[in-house]
């Protein structure tokens, strides 16, 4: 089992599940799409990955008015409503039985090129729309013994040629970050902006305690997570100082806590970076009573 923020519990259903690739049902086995494909060519598609608890899409419309803004952000114009678009997400579950500790990513891409090119003139179809539904539980090692962090040399990029607040298929340069912290023995990568700072990690948003205060990056060299935004949310309702800010690894090594937050994990808790233990080297009590706050907020999207 692979460690780290999406380490899921096994589950057999998956292996029979029906994926949906605009708006027909697939076997698992049997879902494909297009060599041609804008995604598939170029990493040319947005993104979106959110919870199902008792049937409730966690969060929905934070995830949605992402998934809109990023694909304005990049010129494609989807071809159906949000509410459609949910439509079919619901359907997805309905035929799989799924109705709690479900995991659904939403794909978007360009659609069909003509020939293999970077140039969306060549497309000669609408967006492609690909819904995934799996039964994930997150496995409770990683969520009560913490992970570990490597400080990736791969740097999070400026917003003037790729921002890193779009939710995109180009991935590459967070994958090179995380084989880095695999070789080097860390569950995932901690990965630094542009001039040095921490910014945030491969796939999730990284957080760290010093004193009273809790504090995350500017969010300029990030992706804006949905769990980001509500843990800032819920350190306000409670009074908690959270500040978005520069600091670099020199304040990291020496926090007395640090967590790592994601739509699939909610709160890690992160207990070593670089090899250098995080306070006591586990789950620590400001990271403890925030995830306690988080999983309020959940507990309310069910009302």
């Amino acid at each position: 089992m692979v460690k780290g923020t999406h380490q899921a519990v096994e589950d057999a259903r998956n292996d029979t599940v029906k994926i949906l690739i605009n708006g027909k049902f697939h076997d698992r086995s049997e879902a494909k799409i297009s060599v041609f494909d804008s995604g598939y060519l170029v990493g040319d598609g947005v993104w979106e990955a959110f919870r199902v608890h008792q049937g409730k899409l966690i969060f929905i419309d934070q995830h949605l008015n992402r998934l809109w803004q990023s694909a304005k952000v990049i010129g494609i114009d989807i071809p159906f409503s949000k509410e459609e678009l949910i439509t079919n997400v619901h359907r997805t579950l309905e035929i799989n039985g799924m109705r709690d500790h479900v995991h659904v990513r939403v794909m978007l891409t360009r659609g069909i090129k003509k020939t293999p090119s970077q140039d969306p003139r060549l497309t000669i179809s609408g967006p492609n729309l690909v819904i995934i539904a799996e039964f994930k539980a997150a496995a409770e090692e990683s969520k009560n013994l913490g992970i570990s962090l490597f400080t990736s040399t791969i740097r999070r990029g400026s917003p003037d040629y790729l921002d890193p607040r779009l939710n995109c298929h180009s991935k590459l340069h967070e994958v090179q970050a995380l084989i880095q912290a695999i070789e080097a023995g860390a569950d995932e990568a901690l990965m630094l902006d542009v001039n040095g700072f921490v910014s945030t990690c491969n796939a999730t948003n990284f957080f760290m305690v010093k004193g009273e205060e809790v504090w995350t990056s500017t969010g300029e060299y990030c992706m804006n997570g949905i769990t980001r935004g509500n843990v800032i949310k819920v350190c306000a309702q409670h009074g908690i100082k959270c500040l978005q800010k520069n600091f670099s690894l020199f304040d990291v090594y020496g926090a007395d806590e640090a967590f790592v937050t994601g739509t699939f994990g909610g709160l890690t808790p992160v207990v070593k970076i670089d090899g250098k233990p995080i306070g006591n080297g586990s789950c620590g009590p400001v990271t403890s009573n925030l995830r306690q706050f988080y999983e309020g907020l959940i507990v309310e999207e069910l009302k």
